[in-house]
């Protein structure tokens, strides 16, 4: 049975394997162990008995705006709706914490769009997203598609969002 929840020190092994299988065939970026323990209060997991087999993360950006990132399901796993999962509890969570507006910068648009994001122009995000590109392998000539959800009742700053 699966459970969702804070992933722990003894996850991040789990964690960086499965961030890193994606990154490895072009579907994702890459994340180091040292970025994972850093930002280790971000990140959910799924759980399979003692065995993690999905997690992401929700990374607080600016004001009300947050983005989903390293968002991976163990292959074998795909298509049983983890990563919706994972998607909508980090979704309920920063929520619960005043965020109106979510962004993931992918190369899964489908995926995404399946979860009620709308492809945005990369340049209509506020500058903070950038601030972490420059440790990207591909900056500055990113490919990653931008996605984003804002919830009803708010009004980005940047009038391109709406």
């Amino acid at each position: 049975m699966l459970e969702y929840r804070k992933a722990t020190f003894s996850e991040v092994e789990a964690i960086h394997k499965l961030c890193n299988h994606y990154a490895s065939i072009g579907l994702m970026l890459a994340r180091s162990r040292n970025s994972i323990y850093e930002n280790l209060r971000d990140y959910i997991v799924a759980v399979d008995g003692d065995k993690v087999v999905g997690c992401g993360a929700l990374h607080f950006v600016w004001d009300r705006l947050a983005e989903i990132r390293s968002l991976a399901i163990a292959p074998e796993r795909a298509k049983e709706g983890i990563g919706k999962t994972l998607v909508a509890r980090l979704e309920k969570s920063g929520l619960e914490k005043g965020t109106k507006m979510f962004f993931a910068l992918t190369y899964q648009p489908v995926f995404f769009s399946k979860c009620g994001y709308e492809e945005a122009d990369k340049d209509s995000l506020p500058q903070k997203v950038w601030k972490e590109c420059v440790y990207c392998p591909q900056y500055p000539n990113c490919n990653e598609l931008a996605f984003v959800k804002i919830f009803p009742g708010y009004t980005p700053p940047n009038s391109k969002l709406v």
